[in-house]
């Protein structure tokens, strides 16, 4: 059976005290779901996060990751630094990444084979953006986002790969995607796993959705067959907001 999971995307947002506080908040929360539940501080956070929710079974997990182990890359993390503070899950090719910090497929490609070289679990991001929707020429950019990053790697190896897909056309642009839309692409994503390695390997691998995740949406989108949980950013700021949504299960 698939997991459910709900991974909160902190962004660049909340500093120490402020990550302290959000944390308090959240262990606050009353969690009824079964979803495995993640949270993503910054980088210069990750420690105390660790160090707070230890014995809690919210799991921190890294935003970013470079592909290097070591090396003149300034301002990088590599995956063995993520791994020396706890934390063993990194988020890899959100949207924002491949827009404003230019990394393609060939980059991701290579910062999925350090993850999965040094153990660590990768929720994978991929989607279309606005003029890709509009030109019906959706499903071929996500086909092609994950078989350029991913279809290198043996069926094995997605035992420690989720995927999230985020419509970048849907977020922050006024446009909306209805929960229908969601789950024809997850459905036309577990299809693409499906038609490389099989029925097996595609059914077990989560599908997490990306694009503007709230309380209010959250059971619809939740409720749909081939949707497994959830990528939250700005509702994930907010505790009572974040753990509506991890109830939507």
């Amino acid at each position: 059976m698939r997991k459910h999971i709900v991974a909160g995307n902190w962004k660049m947002n909340n500093d120490l005290a402020q990550s302290e506080l959000l944390i308090t908040n959240l262990l606050r929360q009353n969690k009824t779901s079964d979803a495995e539940v993640m949270i993503a501080p910054t980088f210069t956070n990750l420690k105390q996060a660790f160090e707070s929710l230890k014995d809690n079974t919210i799991e921190v997990i890294a935003q970013n990751m470079h592909f290097a182990e070591n090396g003149a890359y300034t301002g990088e993390i590599s995956a063995a630094m993520l791994k020396s503070v706890g934390v063993k899950t990194v988020i890899l090719g959100h949207s924002e990444r491949r827009a404003y910090f230019n990394e393609t497929d060939a980059t991701l490609a290579k910062k999925v084979d350090a993850a999965l070289a040094n153990d660590m679990r990768i929720i994978f991001c991929f989607g279309e953006e606005l003029q890709d929707r509009k030109s019906d020429n959706h499903e071929a950019v996500v086909e092609g986002q994950i078989k350029n990053a991913l279809f290198h790697l043996e069926a094995d190896a997605f035992k420690d790969i989720v995927l999230a897909y985020e419509p970048v056309w849907a977020i922050g642009t006024g446009e909306t995607a209805s929960p229908e839309q969601a789950q024809d692409m997850h459905a036309f994503i577990r299809k693409t796993l499906a038609d490389k390695y099989g029925s097996a390997v595609a059914d077990s691998v989560s599908i997490l959705y990306g694009g503007s995740v709230k309380p209010a949406n959250a059971k619809e989108i939740f409720g749909k067959p081939d949707v497994d949980g959830g990528l939250i950013g700005g509702a994930a700021l907010n505790a009572e907001d974040f753990f509506a949504i991890v109830n939507a299960f």
